[in-house]
């Protein structure tokens, strides 16, 4: 396995007139490989969420604290497995890391579904989503790693923007086809198998798609490519790091990177803030139906598809490849939305949807902006590690946190309090942001 995951050498290089028809070919190949790749990932990550009504009718020892915990497990071990291994990923063959990463949590995911004896013990159960959420968190970093080999900065808003639809429609999958897998094998187990069969059947596609860097194809690097550098390239941002310089010298010395780590903590704290808790704000606090509640979810994951791919263009064509401006502007209108959403406290349902559109719409732009800040922060043989440091503290300080934490605020000062706390985030969000907007890649 090992010698699977090491990058792959150079190639001898093509002749002149056969790098721009091979790079225009590879680059819709690695990018379709990774937008697919990722896409799985989702059908295997929250199954559990849609299975716990079914295990706590099957399973009445359980309670719904004790199943969640579970689910809280595999958030902590996402966000730390995004950071650890995305030096391993730094360090290894995109095209591979994905693939096993992917068959990993496929394997595991499957056996949720056919082997109920793992139902019998909680702490399997921890253990087992636990061990998913790590293999989950081998997903992000090579689809960063092969972003930055294979597409220049002038052109990455755009890029990852596009890509990063993947998010959505993996999420809303997951549950379409585990409600087709039931149906057709009339089993709340193929809630599990169903899904991780089909996640195995693209980790396949991913492998036969997916590869390293241009060079390793006989291409030159991107820079080259597009005549488009980075204001400090050199030769050495070729080379492969060592984990010491990979940490030391490029992620946790790295000040900025610091800045928009803790601002993605506070937009994650927003962003699942608000979705993991509509039903339960929707039909607790205003009497509205699961249909209704139902609905405004909805509108909330799918509003996110238009919003991301205006932010990460104005982030390009805009704002000229600086991604603190949008981070800003996204934020600040996630906060009127927010604010309106609040607000409504008594009134009508359509409001509560228009906000959750708009939010959805604009909350989810600074959480792509942030991932790809952290790209363009560092040299490229460490972009995996810089992506896993923002997104560890978006999920371990913002996901995590927003789960028990917003049931805590609302317990004890009501909602009022809930979207008192999500405006300070907004707000904060757009503060550390604020602080590498002195800062220009190019």
């Amino acid at each position: 396995m090992f010698s699977l995951l090491a990058p792959a050498p150079a190639a001898p290089p093509l002749p002149a007139d056969r790098i721009d028809p091979e790079y225009r070919r590879l680059r819709r190949q690695v990018f379709i490989g990774i937008f697919v790749g990722y896409a799985a990932f989702y059908l295997v990550r929250k199954n559990l969420a849609l299975a716990i009504p079914d295990i706590l009718k099957e399973y009445p020892q359980y309670s719904k604290a004790a199943l969640g915990s579970a689910l809280t497990g595999l958030s902590i071990a996402y966000g730390v497995s995004k950071f650890i291994m995305g030096s391993v990923s730094d360090r290894s063959n995109p095209r591979w890391f994905m693939t096993i990463g992917l068959l990993l949590s496929c394997a595991v995911t499957f056996a949720f579904g056919s082997v109920k004896a793992i139902y019998g013990s909680l702490a399997l159960i921890i253990a087992l989503q636990t061990l998913n959420g790590w293999f989950n968190g081998m997903g992000w970093p090579p689809c960063g790693k092969a972003m930055v080999h294979w597409f220049s900065i002038r052109e990455r808003g755009v890029t990852v923007a596009t890509w990063n639809v993947a998010h959505n429609i993996g999420g809303a999958l997951v549950a379409n086809f585990a409600l087709l897998g039931v149906m057709l094998f009339h089993d709340w187990g193929a809630k599990f198998t169903f899904n991780a069969l089909i996640a195995a059947g693209c980790a396949l596609v991913v492998l036969w798609l997916l590869r390293d860097t241009p060079q390793s194809c006989g291409l030159p690097p991107i820079e080259i490519y597009k005549d488009d550098y980075p204001t400090d390239y050199s030769a050495q941002h070729e080379r492969t790091f060592s984990f010491r310089e990979i940490f030391l010298e490029h992620v946790l010395s790295n000040k900025l990177l610091w800045a928009i780590a803790v601002a993605n903590a506070f937009a994650y704290f927003v962003r699942y803030g608000v979705v993991d808790w509509i039903p339960t704000y929707l039909q607790t606090a205003k009497g509205f139906s699961f249909t209704q509640s139902s609905t405004a979810w909805a509108l909330f994951e799918y509003s996110a598809i238009p919003g991301t791919l205006l932010c990460g263009w104005m982030s390009d064509k805009v704002f000229n490849g600086r991604r603190a401006p949008a981070t800003i502007l996204f934020m600040g209108l996630t906060l009127l939305a927010l604010i309106v959403y609040g607000l409504n406290r008594h009134g009508p349902l359509w409001i509560d949807l228009v906000s959750l559109f708009a939010i959805g719409f604009f909350v989810y732009g600074p959480i792509m902006i942030i991932g790809l800040h952290a790209l363009d922060l560092v040299p490229k043989k460490a972009a995996g590690t810089a992506a896993g440091f923002t997104g560890f503290f978006g999920y371990v300080f913002g996901s995590a946190i927003a789960g028990a934490g917003v049931g805590w605020i609302a317990d004890r000062w009501g909602w009022g309090g809930v979207f008192g706390t999500m405006i300070v985030c907004c707000v904060l969000t757009m503060g550390f942001s604020a602080l590498t907007l002195g800062k220009r890649k190019r």
